[in-house]
């Protein structure tokens, strides 16, 4: 198991209650303050769980400005009270972002159990091949 540091632990939390709170905004046909609430708590969480040096490291790299500045500027629209123009904003700049990630990911569901059969049916199995190539996102 691993273990977590006390800010760590108290990280995941936020992170969670910031997933949660982004969904049930949605969901609720874009509530401002709850998306509001939802990325305050994400934000900070992410600076918990990896720390403020890191979180800083991650979002201002060279080559990742465009995709920071459109997820922080979508967070920052949502703060100013136009949730689905934030929100649009967000999710390019999250896919930019974490587009390094996305391999990864598919192939450890590929490897769970029943979420991996799911990736190998006809209309997702297209999908999670270009997803999960290292260079179709780049």
């Amino acid at each position: 198991m691993i273990s977590l540091s006390d800010s760590q632990k108290i990280g995941m939390g936020l992170t969670g209650f910031g997933v949660f709170f982004l969904f049930f905004g949605m969901i609720l046909f874009f509530d401002k303050a709850l998306l509001a609430i939802g990325n305050i708590l994400f934000v900070a969480g992410l600076s918990f769980v990896i720390g403020l040096e890191r979180t800083f490291r991650f979002f201002f790299q060279r080559h990742k400005m465009k995709a920071t500045g459109f997820f922080l500027g979508g967070v920052f629209v949502v703060l100013i009270g136009w949730p689905i123009i934030g929100v649009v904003l967000e999710v390019y700049g999250f896919f930019l972002l974490f587009r390094g990630f996305f391999p990864v990911a598919v192939g450890f569901i590929r490897r769970v159990p029943i979420l991996g059969s799911l990736l190998n049916l006809p209309g997702i199995k297209g999908l999670a091949d270009k997803v999960g190539e290292s260079n179709a996102m780049v």
